[in-house]
């Protein structure tokens, strides 16, 4: 097993599980609904390299972005991969945090994500509540709070999937579940086509599954007023089309990715 170099880490990760002008696409969509207004200034919670955030200062020069993680090393990726490539004017409108995401910041966002489950990390429902009641005191008055989450039956198995990219295959790994905590340990691991290494455990997730419902739950008992929840549609072969809208009532399925939207 070799050990995998930082910068192929973020390279391999972000171009297996990240979309970020879809996650942009859906997040404006959706707000223009609910404001009949553009979203300006962004947060990114759990940001890591924060190329969303650079993604998100790109599209006006009214639109500003922060990217918070308490990890220096997706923050030095980020910096020399993502914000290196914005222009001056940009570049002033992204700022990267090394810091804490329960922590006070002296800014309020329009909109502040937490994708790729990251909130998972917590696994006390009070940590949880308490990290919501953060994010809620951090928005705007006209703000949206946007979580993904997954599920499925396939969610709590232990088994390994894995995906066929042009230079590289990405495994994710579920290798426990405790059902009685509901905590669940994951991988991710990479085979690189170039050399034909296997990376095992680039990625480590020690969490603790929560249902959408949880979830809602939570963020209402965090003080938001307004929790909405989204279901993807399917194509004529069942699999997802990449559109998603606003639902409550749906049947499970093997595996699912969708979206939470909370306001204040």
């Amino acid at each position: 097993m070799s050990k995998i170099p930082s910068n192929l880490k973020y390279q391999l990760y972000e171009s297996s599980v990240q979309n970020h002008e879809c996650d942009i696409e859906f997040i404006n969509k959706q707000y223009k609904k609910f404001f009949k207004k553009p979203a300006l200034t962004f947060r990114e919670d759990f940001g890591g390299t924060a190329a969303m955030a650079c993604d998100w200062v790109k599209q006006s020069p009214d639109h500003k972005a922060w990217g918070i993680d308490l990890d220096p090393e997706p923050i030095a990726y980020g910096k020399e991969n993502h914000y290196s490539r914005l222009n001056d004017n940009q570049k002033s409108r992204m700022e990267y945090i090394e810091g804490n995401v329960l922590a006070d910041y002296p800014f309020k966002a329009d909109i502040t994500v937490a994708f790729n489950f990251s909130y998972f990390i917590f696994k006390e429902r009070r940590l949880l509540v308490e990290y919501f009641a953060k994010v809620k005191e951090g928005l705007s008055k006209d703000g949206v709070f946007f979580v993904d989450i997954f599920g499925g039956t396939e969610a709590r198995q232990e088994l390994q999937e894995e995906t066929e990219h042009d230079n590289h295959t990405y495994f994710w790994d579920c290798d426990s579940y405790n059902t009685l905590t509901e905590e669940v340990l994951y991988y991710i691991h990479f085979k690189d086509h170039k050399d034909g290494k296997m990376y095992r455990k680039a990625f480590t997730y020690d969490w603790r599954m929560w249902s959408v419902g949880e979830i809602k739950d939570a963020m209402l008992d965090a003080g938001f007023s307004n929790v909405v929840t989204y279901w993807e549609g399917t194509d004529d072969d069942g699999t997802g089309d990449g559109e998603f809208y606003s639902s409550k009532d749906e049947e499970n399925c093997e595996s699912w990715v969708t979206y939470i939207a909370a306001m204040p």
